[in-house]
């Protein structure tokens, strides 16, 4: 009986709630696994809290520049569609290999092999 009551906790796909779960599985749209906001690593969160607030970012120049998908991993979209933004790595001497890349329609896309791979960043 236990069991059967944590099996319908841990959900997948769900559409996340207040108790920090949020959205497991894969992305339907970009067919990429979730990462909550809040498994991001510090820097990531900073960083989404300055593209919310339209900067200052560590990288002028390079942070809110055109990321063109050349790997082909996330959604197709028009030249454009996608900015991209670093995430700072602690004792880097460089921008490092992480970054978050937005989208126009809202979505969060998180990196931290340089856009070997993705996670659609859950938000909510």
């Amino acid at each position: 009986m236990l069991l059967a009551l944590f099996a319908g906790c841990g959900g997948s796909g769900g559409s996340g709630d207040d108790s920090g779960g949020g959205k497991t599985g894969t992305d339907p749209e970009s067919g990429l696994a979730w990462i909550a906001e809040s498994d991001l690593p510090p820097e990531g969160v900073e960083t989404l809290e300055l593209i919310d607030a339209g900067g200052p970012f560590p990288y002028p120049g390079k942070d809110g520049s055109t990321f063109g998908n050349r790997e082909g991993i996330l959604p197709e979209e028009p030249s454009g569609y996608y900015a991209e933004y670093t995430v700072p790595t602690p004792g880097s001497d460089d921008r490092g290999a992480r970054r978050i890349v937005t989208g126009e329609g809202g979505e969060f896309y998180y990196t931290e092999d340089h856009y070997e791979s993705f996670s659609r960043i859950d938000r909510g």
